[in-house]
């Protein structure tokens, strides 16, 4: 049964737990720092332990995004394995738990077909609860670690992804390093698109409406009014480029590996990292590639900062791949160590 519904920013636009319609969402971790978003509730709940079991949304990193800052576990599965209504190019639904094995175990149930997504995949028989059986010796694993743009990699975002290409490494898998599949002009076409997109919804609202929506929303999606036909066609076009590059990187390797973020945290207060509505990408150069791509990502902790912040690594399959995401994330969940206890209630 659905116990509550958690708050999101409007529009789901935001990697934060700003909204108009609800009190700001904080990180359990530490209450001055941002959750992460669009999934905003859905990552402070399951990281404060209101259920076992959330469900998120992600169209450029809105369940991973605040999986990594909150110290989840979940999945961006392949576009359609979970259908959702409406469909939309790289929109997918996932879930966000503790572990990975309840995130497959959500995954049992999400996937079942329904006629409504004209999107969806073939129904597929998958045992998602079997998380064994897969061997790391020989596979290949590409390290996804300089993007080229976008905000720099803090340091101890790199140390953990790093150790958990070691970790792998160790298992018997062949690591190498591999480049980023999309580049800075293919995030802007995509800021392009999207304003427009955002823009078209909003301009239909009388006026009165789209005084509330979040100011920051509202000021980027208004820069879509200035943008050409062919600015947006060309901006649409970047993810059939990030596709292409996806497929080619797939063809000579097994997974990827990468950070989620590439900042360990930032203000609950702040919109979005940059908090600048004219820069509000500049984190989601490592999630938004498998939106566009397809491809299955997951995320689960790798460990923790200096101050106790759990740090988000990334794993990606290719294009269906769904299953074997779970078992390399599920392998390196029992590999990474120790976890630090998951947080309290503040005393009253």
């Amino acid at each position: 049964m659905i116990f509550s519904k958690t708050t999101m920013p409007d529009y789901g636009m935001l990697s934060s737990g700003a909204s108009s319609f609800h009190p700001l969402t904080r990180n359990p971790w530490d209450v001055t720092q941002n959750p992460g978003g669009s999934s905003a509730g859905a990552g402070a709940a399951a990281a404060a332990g209101y259920g076992p079991l959330h469900l998120g949304t992600d169209i450029g990193g809105s369940v991973r995004l605040p999986a990594g800052w909150c110290g989840l576990a979940t999945l961006k599965p392949s576009l359609g394995r979970v259908p959702i209504d409406p469909p939309y190019v790289g929109r997918c639904a996932g879930p966000m738990t503790r572990t990975i094995a309840d995130t497959a175990l959500m995954m049992s149930v999400l996937s079942q077909p329904d006629g409504r997504d004209s999107m969806s995949l073939p129904p597929a028989i998958i045992d998602w609860t079997n998380l064994s059986g897969l061997s790391l010796k020989g596979l290949r694993i590409g390290v996804m670690m300089e993007m080229g743009f976008g905000l720099p990699l803090e340091h101890e975002v790199r140390d953990t992804v790093r150790n958990a290409a070691r970790a792998f490494e160790a298992a018997g898998a062949i690591v190498t390093d591999v480049a980023s599949v999309m580049t800075g002009d293919n995030l802007i076409g995509l800021d392009n698109f999207w304003r427009a997109r955002s823009w078209d919804d909003i301009s239909k609202l009388p006026e009165q409406a789209q005084r509330k929506i979040l100011p920051f929303i509202y000021e980027w999606a208004k820069g879509g009014a200035k943008l050409s036909g062919s600015d947006v066609v060309r901006g649409f076009n970047a993810t059939m480029a990030i596709r292409t590059a996806a497929a080619k990187l797939f063809a000579d390797i097994d997974y990827v590996i990468s950070p989620v973020a590439p900042i360990v945290s930032y203000s609950a207060e702040l919109a979005s990292p940059t908090d600048d509505a004219q820069r509000p990408l500049e984190h989601i150069g490592y999630t938004v590639p498998w939106n566009m791509a397809e491809n299955p990502a997951a995320s689960v902790n790798g460990g923790f900062s200096a101050k106790g912040f759990p740090i988000g690594v990334q794993i990606v399959g290719r294009r269906f791949d769904d299953i074997g995401v779970l078992k390399m994330a599920k392998a390196f969940e029992d590999m990474r160590g120790p976890q630090l206890p998951w947080p309290k209630p503040p005393a009253k």
